[in-house]
């Protein structure tokens, strides 16, 4: 397990801190009217860090069985290349990602808003809140999916892949859990910063997924280039 392997994986989960259902929906919920519910916010990051968790799973078992069918197959070349050549494609589409071209995009992140700050809040309706949020993104998830592919190619044991996806389910949530951390000691300082926050989201949410695609795209193809041209720094 190399230092760059790490470092990226840690980079894409960064990313994926800044999804809807990772930092958007839990600032809502600190915006929300009333007190804020400590354990009921903890319990929506432990949702969605949980079902992140099992859907890496199921996906890197099906990756690990695929290499095991194809075996050396899978490190050769060819599929590097492959790799490197989705990166750039990801970094490419971002670029369609233009928010003069997505001006409708608008109407969903604030029904996203209207959810959350739905007085609605029963353990039941965070829960369910978190599991909509998750399999909502299951098809924008590219940086995890990034993540797994890095994982699975590295030649990594079935425990390494296994805590270094936990520690990234981990790494998702700490932004958000900052955020709540911050909320609950300093809440006249914060407050403010999480309105700017609700505020840029609200005018530019719908542009993010560009410059995540383009972020994850970099981080995937930058470890193909690296395999490919410069195994020696590996």
């Amino acid at each position: 397990m190399s230092v760059g392997l790490v470092l990226s994986l840690g980079g894409l989960a960064l990313i994926d801190s800044t999804s809807i259902g990772t930092l958007f929906i839990p600032i809502w919920l600190l915006l929300a009217p009333g007190r804020v519910k400590v354990g009921r916010i903890l319990l929506y990051l432990g949702t969605i860090a949980v079902f992140y968790f099992g859907v890496g799973l199921l996906i890197s078992l099906g990756a690990g069985a695929a290499i095991t069918a194809f075996g050396e197959a899978m490190k050769t070349k060819a599929v590097l290349w492959g790799q490197l050549v989705l990166g750039v494609g990801l970094f490419v589409l971002s670029f369609r990602f233009d928010p003069k071209r997505r001006k409708g995009n608008g109407g969903a992140i604030q029904r996203w808003r209207e959810r959350a700050m739905s007085e609605q809040t029963s353990v039941r309706w965070l829960m369910a809140l978190a599991l909509l949020a998750g399999l909502t993104e299951v098809a924008t998830m590219l940086p995890y999916l990034g993540a797994i592919g890095l994982m699975t190619t590295s030649g990594l044991s079935a425990l390494a892949i296994l805590t270094l996806l936990a520690g990234y389910c981990v790494v998702m949530i700490v932004p958000a859990g900052v955020l709540l951390a911050a909320r609950m000691t300093a809440r006249s300082m914060v407050e403010p910063v999480l309105q700017r926050l609700n505020n840029w989201i609200m005018r530019n949410g719908a542009s993010a997924t560009g410059w995540l695609l383009a972020i994850a795209g970099f981080l995937v193809a930058r470890d193909a280039a690296v395999r490919l041209f410069w195994p020696h720094l590996m």
